[in-house]
């Protein structure tokens, strides 16, 4: 049992709090027209197929690992820019679709590269 009577909640009266404005849920909205209906059919149908296939999206091989002839190179800031995005952050592996083992080489040749001033460290730096 608590210690205070219910008239007295340590939290203030709720009703006495001002409001956050209007809420819209679902049924606030206009009912949809026949055409909207179909497409929001045709849509939930694709959503449906996609999950069903696995999304649908090849996946990403290591260019590193597809073609041995390729080298990662601290002293080739070209080839390494593809792996940098333009603020200057590191292109993560998921997006590049480099395997864990390339990733690793490729991050170390970069701040090698940085080190040197072969790359920039940031968009600001203009080299």
């Amino acid at each position: 049992m608590s210690d205070f009577p219910p008239d007295d909640s340590p939290f203030g009266d709720r009703d006495s709090r001002p409001s956050r404005g209007p809420r819209r849920d679902r049924g606030d909205r206009p009912p949809l027209s026949p055409k909207g209906r179909l497409r929001a059919k045709a849509r939930k149908k694709a959503r449906k197929a996609a999950k069903k296939s696995g999304s649908g999206l090849r996946k990403k091989m290591c260019r590193f690992c597809a073609d041995s002839k390729i080298e990662i190179d601290y002293k080739d800031p070209k080839g390494l820019r593809y792996f940098v995005s333009e603020t200057g952050k590191l292109i993560p592996q998921r997006i590049s679709g480099n395997c864990a083992r390339h990733q690793r080489a490729i991050t170390t040749a970069i701040k090698r590269a940085r080190q040197l001033a072969l790359l920039a460290y940031s968009s600001g730096h203009g080299i």
